[in-house]
């Protein structure tokens, strides 16, 4: 008999699970806090649960833990990636930005991955040439945060659905893991310091404002031109700029969530005037709020065509390119470079080939995907 593993489970998955082994609810709620508010790893730490029961749990159910088995600090911001290994030898990586003072406030964010490798093939984005393996589930998702907590000294404050895949196209585990995460029984991370970012899954930003997602939401644009978007990021010419317009507007009247729309400047390709004007009009027709993020190179992954010819825009150009949109009254920042001498910045993360992802190598030849392969609508 194959054992069922409690890690990624929900209050009311355990409280069948349970009550299924002949026990009372209430040992549902003392597992969960023992998975997500402990950070158990084995049901002998349990310890406010009968020993008959624990034995019985050992013969049916398992609790899945993720390894780490690689850990890289930034020598200038002291920013860490964690390499984990998953239960079937794939690997992903997420990164542990460091603290921060915040209005006299401590905050370290956490930046997880939700799929092994991804499907959507953006130009600027390293994991995009790791090709696409399968979906992470809930409890791979959820023991990112586990495991990163037992790893940092700092207590994880923030999380943003911005590592390896696109969320919205692993959509009922990721909410399922936020559920779990956002629980005052589980980790207790407020779900106003969660952001969940999405290459333009229009039908995916509705779903969220359909469902009342209290978590923040940020587009990944880059910019307004639909055939340079369409060249950087191959999903829109499935959700082009004007459908991304009226899934924003939509989100936005029914959440009264400001989404974030992240702009990576390259060099002559989306920092002109011009760019500054479209990207004014766009943030008048829908309230945005606006991440500037300096380009980190993907040279190590060897990257060919317009891939290898994107350059980052000057600091300076960066400036300027803000001061404008400031000009136009709108509110704009500019993303630092955290952990780029590690390759954990923003679109850097990518694990390499090695010896012990061979199985993966035969599996990825397997995997080709469209994006039409992941529905969303419930």
């Amino acid at each position: 008999m194959q054992k069922k593993n409690l890690k990624g489970l929900s209050l009311a998955d355990l409280q069948e699970f349970v009550e299924s082994r002949g026990e009372k609810k209430f040992r549902a709620r003392q597992i969960f806090g023992w998975l997500y508010g402990e950070g158990a790893e084995s049901f002998e730490e349990m310890t406010d649960i009968s020993r008959e029961f624990r034995q019985d749990l050992e013969q049916v159910a398992t609790i899945e833990n993720l390894e780490v088995v690689a850990t890289s600090q930034s020598a200038a911001d002291g920013t860490t990636k964690l390499l984990f290994r998953l239960p079937d030898r794939l690997e992903i990586e997420s990164v542990i930005i460091p603290a921060e003072e915040i209005g006299g406030r401590q905050r370290t964010t956490l930046c997880v991955s939700t799929q092994v490798g991804c499907p959507l093939d953006c130009t600027f984005c390293a994991t995009g040439t790791m090709g696409f393996f399968r979906n992470l589930t809930a409890g791979e998702i959820v023991d990112q945060v586990l495991q990163a907590r037992k790893h940092h000294a700092q207590r994880i404050t923030n999380l943003v659905f911005m590592g390896m895949g696109e969320p919205l196209l692993n959509y009922e585990n990721v909410m399922k893991a936020v559920e779990i995460i956002t629980d005052d029984h589980g980790l207790n991370i407020g779900a106003r310091r969660i952001t969940i970012s999405t290459a333009g899954l229009a039908n995916g930003i509705r779903r969220m404002a359909d469902e009342n997602r209290k978590i923040k939401l940020a587009l990944s644009l880059h910019t307004l031109d639909n055939d340079q978007r369409s060249a950087l990021m191959p999903i829109n010419r499935k959700f082009g700029i004007v459908e991304l317009q009226s899934a924003l507007d939509y989100y936005y009247r029914k959440t009264r969530l400001r989404p974030t729309l992240e702009y990576i400047l390259f060099k002559g390709f989306n920092d002109s005037d011009e760019d500054v004007r479209r990207l004014i009009r766009f943030s008048r027709a829908v309230p945005v709020k606006i991440n500037l993020i300096p380009f980190h190179s993907i040279a190590f992954t060897m990257p060919k065509g317009l891939a290898a010819s994107l350059t980052a825009s000057p600091r300076k150009r960066i400036e300027e390119f803000a001061a404008q949109l400031r000009a136009a009254h709108l509110t704009v920042m500019i993303r630092s470079s955290a952990g780029e001498d590690i390759a954990a910045a923003c679109g850097q993360l990518a694990v390499q080939e090695s010896a012990s992802r061979a199985p993966a190598r035969s599996l990825r030849r397997a995997t080709a995907v469209a994006v039409h392969d992941f529905p969303i609508s419930p």
